[in-house]
């Protein structure tokens, strides 16, 4: 039964090496797939595989969503455990990412910056998680630097996740203009609920209700067309933005 787990393990880590070897990712992927094939497996899939892969946004975040309820603590004891294990940049982004998803805004910011002074400094998801560190640490213009860098050098990569954070990275910069074009923009090309939801929460705080009210009617009009699953799946946006209309109306 152990050679079945180890050629198990020796096969998905094959899987993921004919995937890097497709997409001409560098080497070092497949040396990290097979000295460690279970571990480099993981790493492989949470960092390059899922978040290129084709499942929508939603269902990803859905499915991490599922994994925190049943064990919050788990991905964070993991990224540590894989980090210490193996102290490369992959593991650093992993565990990075994981105190940024419990609220360890400053620890995460600092582990992503260490990241982006390694050889992997240009590689799109480690500054994509870095920017998001630096906003949620209070760093509105570094995170700025890092977004504009990644549509310039990679307008292909989350082009929307990138328009949105971008916009609200302006907005706490005090960009105010430059901040409601990114979110018109982000929702003049992808058109979707989190896009509307974003922008109707930010004209909200600056006091743009029509602008809310007009992203709200479209969210309202595409409800009519949704699945019972839709409904879960955007239920946490359209609770974030009835609960701001009903502080703005108190207000």
């Amino acid at each position: 039964m152990p050679f079945i787990g180890l050629g198990l393990h020796i096969l998905v880590a094959l899987f993921f090496a004919i995937h890097a070897v497709r997409t001409h990712r560098d080497i070092y992927w497949l040396v990290i797939l097979f000295m460690f094939p279970l571990l480099g497996s993981i790493v492989y899939l949470f960092t390059v595989y899922l978040p290129e892969s084709r499942l929508p946004h939603t269902v990803r975040k859905t499915v991490s969503a599922a994994a925190r309820t049943l064990d919050p603590g788990r991905e964070l004891r993991e990224a540590k455990h894989a980090f210490e294990l193996t102290p490369t940049a992959q593991t650093r982004m992993r565990l990075a990412n994981a105190l940024l998803a419990t609220g360890d805004t400053s620890q995460a910011a600092e582990h992503y910056e260490a990241c982006l002074k390694g050889p992997f400094a240009s590689d799109p998801e480690i500054r994509f998680g870095a920017a998001r560190a630096r906003l949620q640490n209070g760093q509105s213009p570094a995170a700025v630097e890092l977004l504009e860098a990644i549509r310039n050098e990679e307008p292909a990569y989350r082009t929307e996740q990138v328009s949105l954070l971008l916009a609200q990275a302006y907005a706490h910069a005090g960009r105010t203009q430059e901040a409601q074009n990114e979110f018109l923009s982000a929702v003049s090309r992808h058109g979707s609920i989190e896009a509307r939801t974003e922008y109707a929460l930010w004209a909200l705080r600056e006091g743009d209700l029509e602008s809310a009210k007009a992203q709200y009617a479209e969210i309202e009009r595409s409800k009519k067309h949704w699945t019972k699953h839709s409904h879960s799946l955007n239920r946490p946006l359209i609770n974030r933005l009835e609960a701001a209309f009903a502080a703005a109306r108190k207000s």
